[in-house]
């Protein structure tokens, strides 16, 4: 058996993300990115921009993607996946397009991507996508030769991107105190979108009730209730809440949101609540502001115990699953057998 994993066709991996300010004088612009042709005036992104402010105008998203971006590189170069790893935005630098131009200066003309949102979207996964078919058609009005691109499946339900908020769940559960610990109710949050957008995720097949968006965020929340109870013997009920609504109030999103939730838990009698946002890959300014900051502030009026339980970051189990969704990829790519390849062999 080899040491050595085998990406061929590919010789790059692109971490694609949000993107986020990185000081004061990079929120507005940022967000003028985020809005761009909705005609938002700059008055208005000053207001929703507070939210940064309250931090020094800094998204701790770059730094996460910074950190995942370690992790990559060290577990590729432990396991023997010989495959560098870069890193674009779409609303801040690094800019996908100026990443993107200096990876086909660099020579690279097969590019696998992964995007760091899990589940089916079009934020999350077409638009993207858009975002990619943009950046190369500007290079290609630079005459620069164009790589062929492929996006990595979506990985939501693979161990290793559960696993992590398992043990996070488990965690923030050990530190409620013992007396509310066992009836405690866990809300796994994810950003809400409009219904209509939730309804026409995913493929065809799956349109309607919220689309493969909903179906996605039900199967990880069951994967991770059922394990904790297996590991705790305490069946805690769940419910799958939505946080950071946007957008004009007549226009129907995903609900409940996390605070009426909150709200109504406290009136039904439940002593506690772990808040796990199995929508998001890292701690970013969503949850570091709407869980960490707004929910927390309406649990503590109401007399509720919270907590927020981690998200995956640059867990090394979830660097091991993007490794194994490459070396997968490859494999079907290239014809070879996918089990084996992961083995090494």
């Amino acid at each position: 058996m080899s040491d050595v994993l085998d990406a061929s066709p590919y010789d790059a991996l692109l971490l694609l993300s949000f993107g986020g300010p990185e000081g004061p004088d990079d929120v507005v612009p940022f967000l003028e990115n985020v809005t761009r042709g909705r005609g938002i005036p700059k008055e208005r992104l000053k207001e929703v921009g507070q939210h940064y402010f309250q931090f020094g105008g800094v998204s701790p998203i770059n730094d996460q993607n910074r950190a995942l971006l370690d992790a990559l590189r060290k577990d590729f170069a432990e396991h023997g996946l010989d495959l560098p790893v870069h890193w674009g935005n779409r609303n801040w630098a690094p800019y996908l397009t100026d990443t993107l131009r200096d990876m086909v200066r660099d020579g690279r003309r097969r590019i696998l991507v992964l995007a760091t949102s899990a589940y089916a979207s079009y934020s999350g996964c077409r638009q993207y996508r858009e975002n990619l078919a943009d950046a190369l058609a500007t290079l290609e009005k630079e005459g620069l030769e164009l790589p062929k691109i492929d996006k990595l499946r979506h990985y939501f339900n693979h161990p290793g991107f559960v696993e992590p908020m398992v043990d996070g769940v488990i965690r923030s559960l050990a530190d409620l105190p013992e007396d509310v610990r066992d009836g405690a109710h866990i809300a796994f949050c994810t950003h809400s979108i409009p219904t209509a957008a939730a309804d026409t995720s995913g493929p065809v097949e799956a349109h309607g009730d919220g689309g493969a968006y909903v179906a996605q965020h039900l199967d990880v929340a069951r994967l991770i209730a059922d394990a904790v109870r297996e590991r705790t013997g305490v069946d805690h009920p769940w419910q799958l809440v939505y946080q950071s609504r946007s957008g004009a109030p007549h226009i129907p999103w995903l609900e409940p949101d996390i605070c009426d939730h909150l709200e109504e838990r406290k009136a039904a009698g439940v002593p506690a609540v772990v808040m796990a946002p199995i929508g998001f890959v890292s701690d970013h300014m969503e949850v570091l502001y709407d869980l960490d900051t707004e929910a927390t502030a309406k649990a503590e009026e109401l007399g509720l115990p919270v907590r927020r339980s981690a998200t995956v970051g640059d867990d090394p189990r979830f660097a091991a699953a993007v490794r194994e969704l490459v070396v997968e990829r490859a494999a079907a790519e290239s014809g070879r057998d996918v089990t084996r390849c992961a083995l090494g062999a």
